[in-house]
């Protein structure tokens, strides 16, 4: 399943210099506002040290990471939401994407303008949030219009959505994400109809100076405790070290030069790490001397589900799954070796596919 995830920001909190390094893309990175006006689109492999250990015993003929879709959207600003800024246009790249990650400046800079003239990542945020909430307050009312016309035949469940909807649109004025708003299931399908943008699932990136991105510094801790209450995940990464990575030629260079800055990992793994939690997501892999690939389906799938994934006629004609454990797989070496130690499982319909599990699908159209 392709998963799409969306930067935003305002304009020169460096959004662009973290997309071009996560992605190794060079989009324009220009220290003035709407220095990227049409999205840029990268993808970023995942990594994933079980599918390198996998293929290192396969030795197939192919190994295939699965992806993550990153959109650069252009900075927002002040009045967006009424076409400030090219700020329709904008808004509408939002809509499109499964998740947004919200970048905010936590790092001190002469040389490069912000766009208020100061840096407050909690102003930032609050700024960002304005504007996604007025133009959500706009998708409601226009919805609910239409919502009150249908209500008029007199139909129970038209009424109650009409009643719903209000309470939603009251949540939204009060200037609280549509993410947060607890209802019992029965707008599902008006919420994905709406697509509201609050209703997305958030993750925080501070951008922070080279000297801040192990303990953070006063603005880190401050945006923390701004957001405490939203139970959103927020993670440290500079942009500036994701740049120097992304223009190393090797994976030992790239080791040597975190190691020497005190760090285990490149922040594209913390990023892709936390946006898979975020959206509910695992992986589980394939292993044949063609091919060793990672898939990404959302967690509790049942087989079937998942290797639909793979191709629909998989799902259609689905008959069984046979599946080896990832440490039973590292542990025997091979799936032959697997299977005489009988660790192999033949899993049904209802079985619910867990992380790093090897499977193969048994099918019939």
């Amino acid at each position: 399943m392709a998963l799409k995830c969306g930067i935003v920001g305002l304009p020169n909190v460096g959004k662009s210099t973290l997309f071009n390094a996560l992605t190794s893309a060079k989009a324009l990175a220009a220290n003035y506002p709407f220095a990227t006006k049409d999205p840029n689109v990268g993808m970023i492999t995942v990594p994933d040290v079980r599918l390198d250990k996998l293929a290192e015993l396969v030795n197939p003929e192919k190994v295939q990471p699965t992806t993550v879709e990153i959109v650069d959207i252009a900075g927002l600003i002040k009045g967006a939401s009424q076409g400030e800024g090219l700020g329709n246009q904008f808004l509408a790249n939002i809509r499109e994407v499964d998740a947004i990650i919200h970048v905010v400046r936590c790092f001190e800079n002469g040389n490069v303008i912000h766009v208020d003239g100061d840096v407050n990542p909690t102003r930032d945020k609050e700024t960002i949030d304005a504007e996604l909430l007025f133009k959500d307050i706009e998708t409601l009312e226009n919805k609910l219009e239409k919502l009150k016309k249908q209500a008029k035949s007199g139909k129970k469940e038209d009424q109650k959505l009409v009643e719903q909807a209000n309470s939603l649109l009251e949540h939204l004025n009060a200037m609280k994400p549509a993410r947060s708003f607890d209802q019992d299931g029965t707008m599902d399908d008006l919420l994905k109809e709406l697509s509201l943008l609050t209703a997305k699932p958030i993750l925080y990136v501070c951008n922070v100076d080279e000297d801040s991105v192990i303990d953070g510094n006063e603005f880190t801790e401050t945006f923390k405790t701004f957001v405490q209450d939203e139970h959103a995940e927020v993670i440290l990464i500079s942009a500036d070290i994701e740049s120097e990575i992304a223009v190393m030629d090797t994976k030992e260079e790239r080791m040597e030069y975190l190691a020497e800055l005190g760090l285990t990992e490149p922040g594209v793994n913390k990023l892709i790490n936390s946006c898979y939690k975020l959206l509910n997501l695992i992986t589980y892999f394939t292993a044949g001397v063609k091919e060793v690939r990672a898939w990404t389906i959302v967690k509790d799938w049942k087989a079937p589900q998942a290797a639909g994934v793979i191709h629909t006629d998989f799902e259609k004609g689905f008959i069984r799954a046979e599946v080896i454990k990832y440490n039973d797989y590292i542990q025997y070496g091979s799936e032959a070796k697997v299977k005489d130690a009988g660790k192999m499982n033949v899993e049904g319909k209802d079985y619910v596919v867990e992380d790093g599990d090897v499977m193969h699908f048994r099918f019939n159209v």
